[in-house]
């Protein structure tokens, strides 16, 4: 293992009743496993990772205190999205910016909450990625014990001159190098994608640190759910009207938390398909087409699905804009086939 405040040993933990030794592997030493696999590794990517993960356990803490400490409800302000910032959403982008702002292959940062990028360094002064990031996502359910989610994305920065930092984030998720989820609920989750698969990890507090519970995570092919707040129905386009009506007449269930991250989670384990479609008032969708969807949608294909904006592959678009908007339908590939098949006959 390296030394450093993320570094952690590996655990052992034997199970004396069945005389089984099981091998817990932590975050960190996974990291650096996959990147022995690869030649041309630095090191690079596997520091960015450790400090999101050094990120996701300060903000869990504050999540769980988050009442104790009296940091629950909004600022008074709002954020360049016209939303009213949480008090939360505040403490956590300051978390991530510190966490990540040291790290020496960092060139520039962008978050949800920021109505611009923060340079960092340059390409030639070692800063070789840019990170798109949402710091709590579904942070105005925390009064209510919900839960929330901080999501990241990764990618290279493949230009000299960074004067221009937001033409530096505006690349297609088909760029991503990497992407993943925070999980704050019942337990601390980190879902990740390096481009090989996702895995996931739970925060284990009686050690401290993040371990491996399931590798290659897929997707269930078809699953009779879908997760959508159906109370704006009347506001949906005709076609998602349609497919909600014919879901109802074939059986299924309706599962929606109002959180993206928890919501997502939920359709990756256990399939189905979720949906925020444009609304009269959010014309061409509601969510981030960087902080949210394109994170999103790597995750859910590596994982075997499919994720689209209702006219486009999600990962195809290129973003014109840093806090760009659309609208998303992603899960199981079969159901978001069946919801494709409305738009396409009726968009």
């Amino acid at each position: 293992m390296t030394s450093g405040i993320n570094a952690m040993p590996d655990y052992t933990v034997t199970t004396s009743k069945y005389g089984i030794t099981d091998n817990l592997t932590t975050l960190q030493s996974y990291i650096l496993t996959r990147e022995s696999e690869h030649e041309e590794a630095t090191g690079d990517f596997s520091w960015i990772l450790s400090a999101i993960s050094l990120a996701g356990r300060a903000i869990a803490n504050k999540v769980r205190r988050a009442r104790i400490a009296d940091v629950l409800g909004d600022v008074g302000d709002e954020n360049v999205h016209g939303e009213q910032q949480q008090k939360l959403d505040i403490i956590a982008n300051n978390i991530i910016m510190r966490c990540l702002g040291d790290r020496a292959n960092v060139g520039v940062l962008a978050s949800e909450e920021g109505e611009t990028p923060t340079i960092l360094r340059s390409r030639s002064d070692g800063g070789r990625y840019c990170i798109a990031f949402d710091p709590l996502d579904g942070s105005s359910n925390l009064d209510v014990s919900v839960g929330v989610g901080t999501i990241f994305s990764i990618l290279r920065n493949d230009q000299e001159d960074v004067e221009n930092a937001e033409a530096l984030m505006l690349q297609p998720g088909t760029r991503q190098v990497g992407a993943g989820y925070i999980l704050y609920g019942s337990s601390t989750v980190f879902v990740v994608t390096t481009g090989n698969g996702v895995d996931m990890f739970v925060h284990d507090p009686s050690i401290g640190t993040f371990v491996l519970v399931k590798q290659n995570i897929t997707i269930p092919h078809e699953q009779r759910i879908y997760s959508i707040n159906e109370a704006y129905v009347d506001n949906f386009p005709k076609p998602y009207q349609d497919y909600l009506k014919w879901a109802h007449q074939n059986g299924y269930s309706s599962r929606y938390i109002g959180s993206m991250v928890a919501d997502v989670h939920r359709t990756l384990l256990k399939g189905g398909v979720f949906l925020y479609p444009p609304t009269g008032k959010h014309a061409k969708g509601k969510l981030r087409l960087m902080y949210e969807a394109n994170p999103m949608a790597m995750l859910i294909e590596e994982a075997g699905g499919e994720a689209f904006s209702g006219t486009d592959r999600i990962l195809d678009i290129k973003p014109e804009a840093l806090h760009q908007r659309c609208s998303v339908v992603l899960g199981s590939a079969r159901e978001v086939e069946h919801v494709q098949r409305f738009l396409d006959n009726g968009m």
